[in-house]
């Protein structure tokens, strides 16, 4: 029987791959078979993510590019086609969860948050869309989040809640208007998972308290826990899915 889930010849792009979340997605690709491409700001955490993944066995290509500049984007993907000829899954990863109180944030933050977790998906998914339309096929898979179907009581977090509900709407569209083409384009959910972005507010007290009220399995995610939903949309397992925002949470968004 055919493995479904092998990404063998299949090439990757990973953006905000330089920690967190990103480097994970980034090896279970890898561990799948794939060949890599990640990109971030930081060129030196990507070389050494680059190390990492090339003692799996896989090949890894690495671009420095800032996803909020379109210019530094449409770059990056003709660096990465030049580079492997083609781009077969794209995982938009890439974020930031700042906290502002609302009826104080600035125009300025709100546009930080706004810029970076909906704008510069939509940004990139664009541009690699393109090469994936020539293709007639692609995978992408978008990072929404369990806030972008909930927002959690007293938490300051109007402005990412807004980008990541985006993310789900911009992923149906995105799929109604590119299945012609071959390509799925699908969302993962996650709750909160150690990385770099999270571990401050994952160890308060406060916000322990709100996972044993608000998540049913009482805890965090664990590393590898999001690695099957990812395998699942980025492989031929998932040839008939498209549009969906798959949630990750240990059953948070059940109540």
């Amino acid at each position: 029987m055919k493995n479904l889930f092998d990404l063998t010849g299949k090439v990757a792009l990973v953006t905000g791959a330089s920690s967190g979340l990103g480097v994970q997605f980034a090896k279970a690709l890898a561990n799948q078979g794939a060949n890599i491409a990640i990109i971030a700001r930081r060129i030196d955490k990507l070389e050494l993510v680059k190390k990492e993944i090339e003692k799996i066995g896989a090949p890894c290509f690495t671009v420095e590019c800032d996803v909020s500049k379109t210019d530094e984007i449409v770059s990056m993907v003709a660096e990465v086609k030049k580079h492997y000829g083609k781009i077969d899954i794209l995982v938009n990863n890439a974020g930031v969860g700042k906290v502002f109180p609302a009826e104080t944030q600035t125009d300025e933050e709100w546009r930080s948050v706004i810029d970076i977790n909906l704008n510069s998906v939509y940004y990139v998914a664009r541009e690699v869309g393109k090469v994936m339309i020539e293709q007639q096929y692609g995978k992408i898979i978008n990072l929404g989040s369990l806030h972008s179907s909930v927002a959690m009581a007293g938490s300051p977090i109007t402005a990412y809640c807004a980008s990541k509900g985006a993310v789900e709407m911009l992923t149906k569209a995105l799929a109604n208007e590119w299945a012609k083409h071959n390509i799925t384009v699908n969302a993962i959910g996650p709750a909160y998972f150690p990385s770099e972005m999270t571990n401050e507010v994952i160890g308060s007290d406060e916000f322990k308290a709100a996972v044993a009220i608000y998540c049913p399995m009482g805890r965090v995610g664990r590393e590898g826990e999001l690695d099957g939903a990812l395998i699942y949309f980025a492989s031929d397992a998932s040839s008939y899915t498209t549009g969906q925002l798959l949630s990750v949470d240990g059953g948070w968004t059940t109540i």
